[in-house]
């Protein structure tokens, strides 16, 4: 059965991080600790599905920098056992010029209906000829969603996923301008949402598996890290 596994990392900031930058300076934190393990840097540097996703920081900083010597907690999540386990062991002892770990506790979100998921983190998705808004319409957006969504879902299980329901009834932009997200010097450009997820099986599965893994692109560079209201 798949279970979604959720690391709370305690950290300690090291150098004061401006808010464009945390997202760089979290996924650095954890790309050089999967890069202590020879198995887990092949993970990294392989091109395919990660199957983790990251939060920003919490609490949030309200101007704008997350501040030299103060504590923050980073969420990671992933439907890879045995990366939620190599993680919780290493994070506690790893450290960056900008962030070091403390501590690490670990749950399993239980399995329950989920009445809607919201993001925390903007959804990402790329396209050549940049933000969708500008190139494409509502239902192309929705389209794409779903088929990410599925593919992800596929190779994790192995399974070819019924495509033929409904995912959600009802999709809210939170945000009224893109939201920027910073990735390898440049500015991609993304939305939060809010979907009302429908009350079936592989709706609720496919849900449930997001949680573990965001939604969109960019999931392990801080792109559509999800929360979740039970119904």
């Amino acid at each position: 059965m798949m279970k979604v596994f959720e690391l709370r990392i305690r950290i300690y900031i090291l150098i004061d991080i401006p808010l464009e930058k945390i997202y760089a300076a979290e996924s650095n934190f954890i790309d050089t600790a999967l890069a202590k393990d020879a198995r887990w840097l092949k993970y990294h540097q392989d091109n395919h599905y990660k199957y983790y996703c990251i939060s920003g920081f919490y609490p949030v900083e309200k101007e704008g920098t997350y501040k030299k010597d103060h504590l923050y907690t980073i969420t990671v999540r992933t439907v890879n056992l045995e990366l939620a386990k190599y993680l919780s062991k290493v994070l506690t002892e790893h450290s960056t010029k900008e962030i070091k770990g403390l501590v690490v506790e670990n749950r399993i979100i239980p399995k329950k209906m989920i009445e809607e998921i919201y993001t925390l983190t903007p959804v990402i998705q790329k396209s050549d000829q940049g933000y969708w808004r500008n190139v494409s319409t509502l239902d192309d957006f929705e389209k794409q969603l779903f088929g990410n969504a599925v593919k992800k879902y596929n190779q994790f299980t192995g399974k070819k996923l019924d495509e033929e329901f409904v995912w959600y009834t009802g999709i809210q932009f939170l945000n009224k301008m893109p939201v920027k997200m910073n990735y390898k010097g440049i500015h991609l450009l993304g939305d939060k949402l809010n979907l009302k997820i429908a009350d079936n099986k592989n709706a609720q599965e496919l849900t449930y598996f997001l949680l573990g893994t965001g939604i969109g692109e960019n999931n392990t560079r801080g792109g559509g890290f999800c929360n979740f209201r039970w119904i």
